[in-house]
C-alpha cells in the first residue's frame, strides 16, 4: 500500500505513522521544516513531497490529512479528487465558516474524521438501552499547558483551531454521539481560564446537550490536569454506570490510535467509514455552536 501523510500539524500523525509504517509505504508533506525534520529523523526512509499537490500525485491507497483547521476544506477538496480513502485528524472544522465550506464538498463514504477515543478498547462496541438512559456525562481530562507558551498557537485561537472548547471538547462530544446518535443539539456552553492565564481560549469548559428524545448530556473539559483520562457516565433509573478510558501501559492501543488506523486501513481496502459523515457533522455542529456561544 501507499499512504500519504498530508500535513503534520499536530502530534497525531506522528503516532499514526508508527502504526502505518508496518503496513504501507509512506510519503509525507509538511509545511513546517522543523516538524518535517522531526518526522524524517524517526522515519529516515520516507519519501518527502514538496507540496500538497505532489504528495497527492500518482498512485495512492489512502491519505491521512492533518493541516491547521483553516486549511482543511481546501486540502480535503484536493484529497477527494484522488478518490482515495481519507482520515482527517480531528477536528475537521472549528468554526462556522469552516463547517460551511465542508458542507459544500462531495464527501464520500470512505472519509473518516473524529476522536480516536471512539476506537479505544474500553469504549468500542459499547451499547446502551436507550429507553433506560436518563442523562449522560463525558469528562475530558487533558492538560493544555503547552499552548500557554505559544506552542501551536492556531489550535488555541478560537477562530482558527477552536481552542480548548473544540480541540479537547470533541473527545467528550464524540463519545456521547457514538452512544446516542446524531440527533443532538447544544443548549448551552461556558468556558473560563482558571490556571493558564496566557491562553487565547479557555482551560476549563462545559457543554449542555439535548437529544431529540429528551436525553440530556453534559461534557466537562478539564484542561488543567496532571494526568490524561476520559470517562463516560450513564445515569439510569436503577443506578449509574461509568466507562473509564485511560492510556495504560500502551497509549497507542489504550486511547484508540491503533483501532483508528485499523478502521482507516479497512477503508483503504474498500470498506465504508465506520462513522457516517452525518454523525461527524453532528459532532462538529455541537462544537462550533459551543465555540460561538463562549
Amino acid at each position: 500500500m501507499r499512504i500519504a501523510l498530508a500535513g503534520l500539524a499536530t502530534s497525531h500523525p506522528y503516532t499514526d505513522a508508527r502504526t502505518l509504517s508496518r503496513h504501507a509505504e509512506l510519503v509525507v508533506w509538511e509545511q513546517d521544516p522543523e516538524r518535517l525534520r522531526r518526522f524524517t529523523d524517526e522515519h529516515p526512509g520516507v519519501k518527502v513531497a514538496g507540496s500538497l499537490d505532489e504528495v497527492l500525485a500518482g498512485r495512492l491507497d489512502g491519505v491521512v490529512l492533518t493541516v491547521p483547521n483553516p486549511q482543511v476544506p481546501g486540502a480535503l477538496a484536493k484529497v477527494l479528487e484522488t478518490g482515495a480513502a481519507c482520515f482527517v485528524n480531528k477536528p475537521a472544522a472549528a468554526s462556522r465558516a469552516q463547517l460551511d465550506q465542508l458542507d459544500r464538498l462531495p464527501i464520500h463514504d470512505r472519509v473518516l474524521s473524529g476522536s480516536v477515543l471512539r476506537f479505544a478498547p474500553a469504549f468500542a462496541g459499547t451499547r446502551v438501552e436507550r429507553g433506560e438512559v436518563l442523562a449522560v456525562r463525558a469528562t475530558v481530562r487533558h492538560d493544555v499547558g503547552l499552548w500557554a507558551n505559544g506552542y501551536n498557537a492556531w489550535q488555541d485561537t478560537p477562530g482558527e483551531g477552536g481552542g480548548t472548547m473544540v480541540t479537547m471538547g470533541i473527545h467528550g462530544v464524540e463519545l456521547l454521539v457514538a452512544l446516542l446518535g446524531p440527533e443532538v443539539r447544544l443548549v448551552g456552553a461556558a468556558g473560563a481560564r482558571r490556571h493558564y492565564a496566557t491562553l487565547r481560549s479557555e482551560d476549563t469548559g462545559v457543554m449542555a446537550l439535548r437529544w431529540d428524545d429528551g436525553v440530556t448530556g453534559t461534557v466537562e473539559i478539564l484542561g488543567v490536569s496532571e494526568s490524561e483520562s476520559y470517562a463516560v457516565t450513564l445515569h439510569k433509573r436503577d443506578g449509574t454506570e461509568t466507562i473509564e478510558i485511560e492510556s495504560g501501559d500502551d497509549p497507542v492501543r489504550g486511547l484508540g490510535y491503533e483501532g483508528t488506523i485499523e478502521a482507516f486501513l479497512a477503508m483503504v481496502g474498500g470498506a465504508p467509514s465506520p462513522v457516517p459523515w452525518r454523525e461527524t457533522r453532528a459532532v462538529l455542529d455541537v462544537l462550533v455552536s459551543a465555540r460561538e456561544s463562549c
